[in-house]
């Protein structure tokens, strides 16, 4: 039991050793850092001290800095707008610059639809109306529209035009309309023999 109490008593003195040296150590940091930190917060002073006076000359000395950067800035945002103006306006430019080109297309086809009209070629109405006399029997738009391209290559004739067309001729009854099922026919309201019989007296008299 002695030997026991006797090696505790010898850590319970280690211990205490130990920490008091421990707690020196702690203490002399403190007082170390603190001293520090006393002497930042006077260098920190100093500096606030001494950037007030120098806040303090530049506004007494150099009291036309500030109007300055307000001057810059102005000019600095004066192109900003100009260039904001620049790229409002092109959209502009552009659109009317399309305007102009898309304007000449209209005197374009009126000077082609003039044109072809002076050089005589005869109009879709008269194509048709002179098929339909030519022929002796009943013809769908998709015949006449396939004859008359085979005669005339140079130009673009569309079953659907056709069609219309001869549904007018039909309304000004220059066209006869017959339809057999689901097909539609169409014949010329004259006789074909008339026509036939006119270049007759002309070949005789010429």
């Amino acid at each position: 039991m002695s030997e026991i109490q006797a090696s505790g008593t010898e850590l319970t003195s280690q211990y205490t050793t130990q920490i008091t040296g421990d707690l020196e150590l702690n203490t002399k940091e403190q007082e170390r850092i603190g001293a520090e930190v006393e002497a930042l917060q006077e260098q920190l002073r100093t500096l606030q001290h001494d950037h007030t006076v120098l806040v303090n000359m530049q506004q007494a000395l150099g009291g036309a800095s500030p109007a300055g950067e307000a001057a810059t800035k102005a000019v600095a945002s004066v192109p900003s707008q100009a260039a904001a103006e620049s790229k409002r306006s092109r959209p502009k430019k552009t659109a009317t610059a399309g305007a102009g080109k898309a304007a000449p297309k209209k005197p374009a086809e009126a000077s082609s639809a003039k044109a072809s009209k002076a050089a005589g070629k005869p109009s879709l109405v008269d194509l048709i109306r002179n098929h339909l006399q030519q022929q002796n029997e009943p013809r769908s738009a998709a015949e006449i529209s396939s004859a008359l391209t085979q005669a005339h290559p140079d130009r673009t004739i569309k079953t659907t035009v056709v069609r219309t067309t001869i549904e007018g001729l039909v309304a000004k009854s220059h066209a006869h309309r017959t339809k057999q099922g689901s097909s539609v026919f169409y014949t010329a309201a004259t006789a074909p023999q008339p026509t036939e019989a006119e270049p007759q007296p002309k070949a005789t008299a010429s």
